[in-house]
């Protein structure tokens, strides 16, 4: 006996084969939109914004413009700000003590790794001439705390023990005589010391146009160089374009100076937008621009490496973009960065000064409004936003 096949619709048939090729299209979509999704990521150091550090001052004490960080061998982070001058918060108060609040804190504050205030001094004091504008602290191998300035006439750079006492003045006060001047300095941005050597390398800085290397003992200069490992020279460059050759000599301000575990030297040259490299005698070896057409303070503020033993990663602070970006030291390429324009933790107003810890955590100070000081809690390594993340807020 022959069986009859049930009879199909033709019209079910075609709803099936759509059904199918539509499932299969909205597959190969979402296969796409993954690859799409992982090509806008990228294998980067992961951070999350500290809101509970550093705790807070006592004694009423405010901060002023935060304009230095340096976090010395014990994980403690030091800081110097420029206090009363900088502070416009309720004048009267601060000046004539006509309310509770507030009191200027001590230039220079030492905090321990739980964000606690272990010690706070600094400013004017006999033998030596404090600068009218503090600007950097560098604590080197032997525990001293360097201090350069930026004020107009500040041409001389600090040197104290940990506690504050006396050492050294390099240079004079008003005494700058230009970018090749043995003896004195024009308004210094950054020192960093290098334990190998015992060189203190000087980013010199808002008024002259060089790198100056000094014995870290004697304060004696061995050597300097400008942009391109050339001869430094104080003509005026004018208006920067970011559209013209790349000038010849560093523009105002040299504002950074750091040495890799590979002997090359770091040079932030802020508002040309650019990091230059040399080697430890002053030879060219390349540079890298970041956000080019940046104009006003310029792109490249102060720089810190991951702690890592080849230093994979270079943290570049940007206070006129409100960022913190991150770049691959073997390449200067930005792979990512974090950060935004504001007032809330993690955001960033005038972003000047950065550091990391031995655990790989990122610290970093804040100018002109910001006045304050934030931590970056180090998360390992991960998937994150290629370009721009926004603010690290800690996961919930």
């Amino acid at each position: 006996m022959m069986h009859r096949l049930p009879q199909v619709r033709w019209s079910t048939v075609v709803s099936v084969l759509v059904l199918v090729l539509a499932t299969v299209g909205l597959g190969a979509s979402l296969v796409q939109q993954r690859l799409h999704a992982q090509a806008k990521t990228v294998e980067a150091p992961v951070f999350e914004v500290d809101p509970l550090w550093p705790m807070p001052l006592p004694n009423h004490w405010l901060l002023g413009m935060a304009i230095g960080i340096w976090v010395d061998d014990k994980d403690h982070v030091w800081i110097i700000h420029r206090g009363a001058s900088t502070l416009h918060f309720n004048e009267l108060a601060l000046t004539n003590k006509v309310g509770e609040c507030c009191a200027s804190a001590p230039p220079v504050l030492e905090f321990d790794p739980q964000g606690r205030l272990v010690q706070a001094w600094g400013g004017p004091g006999q033998g030596y001439e404090w600068p009218d504008s503090n600007h950097g602290i560098h604590i080197d191998h032997k525990g001293n705390v360097w201090i350069g300035g930026n004020g107009e006439k500040d041409a001389h750079i600090l040197k104290f023990t940990r506690d504050g006492k006396f050492l050294m003045q390099m240079g004079k006060y008003a005494a700058s005589k230009g970018s090749n001047d043995p003896d004195n300095f024009g308004r210094v941005a950054k020192i960093w010391v290098d334990p190998k050597t015992n060189e203190a390398y000087v980013a010199d800085g808002y008024k002259n146009k060089r790198i100056a290397v000094l014995d870290a003992d004697t304060g004696k200069m061995k050597r300097y160089w400008g942009a391109y490992g050339n001869k430094p020279s104080d003509a005026d460059l004018g208006k920067f374009d970011p559209a013209a050759a790349p000038p010849q000599q560093f523009r105002n301000p040299v504002h950074c100076v750091e040495r890799s575990v590979d002997n090359l030297v770091y040079v932030c040259d802020r508002q040309a937008n650019r990091l230059q490299v040399f080697k430890p005698d002053g030879t060219f070896v390349r540079e890298a621009h970041f956000a080019k057409e940046t104009l006003a303070s310029g792109a490249v503020w102060d720089i810190a490496f991951s702690r890592d033993p080849q230093q994979k990663f270079i943290f570049l602070a940007d206070g006129t973009n409100e960022k913190v970006r991150i770049v691959v030291r073997e390449t200067l390429k930005e792979i990512t960065n974090f950060g935004d324009g504001g007032r809330q933790p993690g955001q960033f107003y005038g972003v000047h000064s950065i550091a990391t810890d031995s655990k790989g955590n990122i610290y970093t100070t804040e100018t002109y409004e910001g006045k304050r000081l934030q931590k970056f809690v180090y998360k390992g390594m991960g998937q994150v936003a290629m370009g721009d993340q926004g603010v690290v807020w800690p996961k919930r």
